[in-house]
């Protein structure tokens, strides 16, 4: 399913960024639910990893806005278990990766189906995005729930096999990271920034990753 290798809008922008500082990028892959911790003890210089901006992620990173994200449902192609939102999910298996704000949404999801009557979301949460993709693959969830960049790029890794089940929503800004009061690195990331949306690279990542136009930051 996947090449192993890191690949992606997120890879795609940050190595161009990387470019204009006339710096080449190191990844090292970490968990989610710690990767902000990590940032702040220096196992990385700068996050981009579709981390959502809100709050208590401000007060521990300082962040450049750069993707506007929504949450949406990976399914089988022709969705042949008719889901269009996670109301659609009572008493069904959905995958999940470990905290972010998809699986704080199937939390309240969740509660809404049992104040109905209706049997509980089966939530199965992983710390990788691509073992929880794989869930369905295998047959084991009926749905997989991320931000909407994330499922259009399983889409376009598995062409024919996958779709959207419904539409977009909650739409909100994520954000490159940086570790909190350090001026110099971040100065230097909006810059590099800055250059490559000014010279029309960023419109062509959207391109080259089939992403929806309405998920620029402008």
């Amino acid at each position: 399913m996947t090449t192993g290798k890191d690949v992606g809008f997120d890879m795609d922008l940050i190595t161009e960024m990387a470019k204009r500082m006339g710096l080449q990028v190191a990844v090292k892959q970490g968990n989610f639910d710690t990767i902000i911790d990590d940032l702040t003890s220096k196992r990385y210089d700068v996050v981009i990893s579709g981390v959502t901006i809100n709050a208590p992620r401000e007060q521990k990173a300082d962040f450049i806005p750069y993707f506007n994200a929504g949450q949406s449902l990976l399914v089988r192609k022709g969705n042949p278990e008719k889901i269009q939102s996670p109301k659609d999910l009572c008493g069904k298996g959905v995958g999940v990766q470990n905290t972010t704000v998809e699986q704080d949404s199937l939390t309240q999801a969740n509660k809404a189906c049992l104040a109905a009557g209706k049997p509980a979301i089966k939530v199965t949460a992983l710390d990788s995005q691509n073992d929880v993709v794989q869930l369905l693959v295998d047959g084991r969830v009926s749905a997989t729930y991320q931000d909407s960049p994330v499922t259009d790029y399983y889409m376009k890794l598995n062409p024919g096999q996958f779709q959207i089940g419904g539409s977009i929503t909650d739409q909100a800004i994520e954000g490159i990271a940086t570790r909190k009061g350090d001026q110099e690195m971040g100065k230097a990331l909006k810059a590099a920034y800055d250059a490559v949306k000014r010279d029309g690279t960023y419109d062509k990542l959207f391109e080259k990753w089939g992403l929806n136009a309405q998920q620029e930051v402008r």
